[in-house]
């Protein structure tokens, strides 16, 4: 845990605990409607397609593509020392799901729109952080 860097942590709530806790088993997990299969995050009460209530956590397959991204150069955090990339992934199961993350184990300049990512994590106590790297079985 020394090279893990500072970071604020997520309170987790019963809501959100599948999504902050799915890191243990390995699993990046998100809410899916049990009624039209829809994926769904940030985690919300109702299906915001059909409006249906029967929600699952559900694990996806862990791989996304970057659909945009900015190198931080500023040092907002002591201990988490810039450059890195912060990037909105999209799902490889439902693109319209994106998820607001770092991208980590690539250097700077080769982060770019389009590049296919896997999700890896960060371990906090009992806390999960997804972060993506770069998908060599994709590139």
């Amino acid at each position: 845990m020394a090279d893990v860097p500072l970071r604020i942590l997520p309170r987790v709530v019963p809501e959100t605990e599948f999504f902050w806790t799915g890191g243990a088993a390995g699993e990046l997990r998100f809410l899916r409607c049990d009624d039209d299969g829809t994926y769904i995050h940030p985690p919300q009460p109702r299906c915001p397609k059909c409006l249906g209530k029967s929600l699952t956590p559900t694990a996806v397959s862990g791989r996304a593509t970057v659909h945009t991204f900015t190198i931080n150069h500023h040092p907002w955090i002591p201990g988490f020392d810039p450059p890195y990339a912060v990037a909105i992934v999209e799902i490889e199961e439902q693109p319209d799901v994106r998820l607001t993350t770092n991208i980590v184990n690539c250097p700077i300049d080769e982060v770019r729109i389009g590049l296919p990512v896997r999700v890896v994590f960060e371990q906090h106590d009992d806390t999960y952080i997804p972060l993506f790297e770069p998908d060599a079985t994709r590139a």
